[in-house]
């Protein structure tokens, strides 16, 4: 059995190939735009693992910059007093405790201000960082509430929690100051840099 061809017109004809090549047309259109995401994407991965190392300083091994030419410090240099601890309790209780918690755990959404965790974020930065985030960004319900010395205050109680030494001198309550005290969280070995350096 065979079937009646019909007949097409040229101007039928010329339409059908229209049609086809603008479904070819779209079709690597939508190619070429799935090409260019694809490597804006890669282009984004690639520019942010450069800039990531630039993200946080290398201070532990480089020691922070110094304008003064003084030697640079670290928490375990004593930054604190005791008694500027004791306020700092005492704001971290009123402002602080009902996120981060007695123990300063943290909880489901709250980061741990004490312990692993909370140095491993902190280490290689300065205390002048610590400073100015906690100053922006806390307390959560109203950023920039405290003054910056019960800021500097809860710094000191922290540390203290986190069992870094206590000292003669309070800690500042000027972010530039603070920029010059390292967090580490291994205390350094003193006598092994004083050797290296020789």
């Amino acid at each position: 059995m065979s079937f009646p061809r019909r007949r097409v017109s040229a101007s039928e004809f010329r339409s059908s190939g229209d049609l086809r090549h603008k479904q070819r047309t779209a079709h690597s259109e939508k190619d070429v735009n799935i090409k260019i995401a694809n490597l804006s994407f890669v282009a984004l991965t690639v520019t942010a693992s450069l800039l990531a190392p630039h993200a946080r300083p290398a201070y532990p091994q480089e020691g922070p910059p110094s304008s003064s030419g003084q030697e640079s410090r670290s928490v375990w240099d004593g930054v604190y007093t005791v008694e500027q601890s004791g306020r700092g309790h005492s704001v971290y209780r009123s402002q602080c405790e009902t996120c981060h918690g007695e123990t300063l755990a943290g909880g489901d959404e709250v980061p741990p201000i004490a312990g692993g965790q909370f140095l491993a974020n902190w280490t290689g930065l300065t205390v002048g960082d610590l400073f100015e985030r906690v100053r922006k960004t806390m307390p959560l319900n109203n950023p920039g509430k405290l003054t910056p010395q019960q800021n500097a205050d809860v710094l000191a109680y922290l540390f203290d929690f986190n069992m870094f030494p206590a000292g003669k001198t309070e800690l500042a309550d000027k972010a530039e100051v603070l920029k010059q005290i390292r967090i580490e969280a291994n205390k350094p070995d003193r006598d092994r840099d004083s050797n290296n350096e020789k």
